[in-house]
């Protein structure tokens, strides 16, 4: 994949905010990109990093997958009130720990050393231990899904933009859960989407970005 995207300038960008910020604040510019599964953000958020890195600054990536529930909490069985969708938009993630633990630290200390408890993108039934170690950060790149609703305190909001179907085909491709590709489209169209599709309907993502970029090339 390699998308057609103005990297450095969207780096230069966020040089400028974090001089600001670090005029007025000792703590990491803390950048959120966000996107629909299967827009890239992880990709994007790698070539950020790399050139941020090279104009000298102190970078850090989290990306937030680790945070998922585990599967019985995740996903909606007969006892949840709500459809696949909602209920993997309301309890898919476990961000209020990942903000209390996790972010609420980084953005008070700047730095961390903490052993977090992560799920395995394979629908694990068990967590694993995972170590941040990170060291004092200029900008701290988060990047996943659902993260632009008002829980969560970023200094700068980038939103990848693409479509459903761009997004299932890399979906397919990467096919980090290990299913079938029957499985796996079902998934998508009957859990995952529909989860974007109320994040849309009350977060309006796009409308909180400072930045927009479209990854529709595929």
């Amino acid at each position: 994949m390699t998308p057609a995207l103005p990297i450095q300038s969207t780096a230069e960008k966020l040089i400028r905010q974090h001089k600001k910020h670090a005029l007025a604040n000792n703590p990491p510019l803390m950048v959120g990109t966000s996107g629909i599964d299967g827009s890239g953000k992880g990709y994007i958020t790698h070539q950020l990093h790399t050139a941020l890195t090279a104009q000298g600054l102190r970078c850090h990536t989290i990306g937030c997958d680790g945070w998922l529930a585990l599967p019985n909490k995740r996903f909606a069985n007969s006892q949840s009130p709500l459809d696949a969708g909602e209920h993997f938009y309301r309890h898919g993630f476990r961000y209020a720990e990942m903000r209390t633990l996790l972010l609420e630290p980084l953005r008070q200390f700047g730095q961390i050393d903490y052993t977090a408890q992560h799920a395995t993108p394979d629908n694990s039934p068990h967590f694993q231990p995972y170590h941040y170690q990170i060291p004092p950060v200029d900008i701290l790149l988060v990047e996943g899904i659902f993260l632009f609703q008002p829980a969560f305190k970023f200094d700068y909001k980038i939103w990848i933009e693409c479509s459903f179907d761009s997004a299932l085909q890399r979906a397919i491709t990467r096919n980090q859960e290990g299913l079938t590709e029957e499985q796996l489209i079902l998934d998508y169209k009957t859990i995952y989407f529909p989860a974007q599709r109320v994040h849309f309907k009350h977060d309006n993502p796009t409308q909180q970005a400072d930045c927009i970029l479209n990854n529709e090339t595929i």
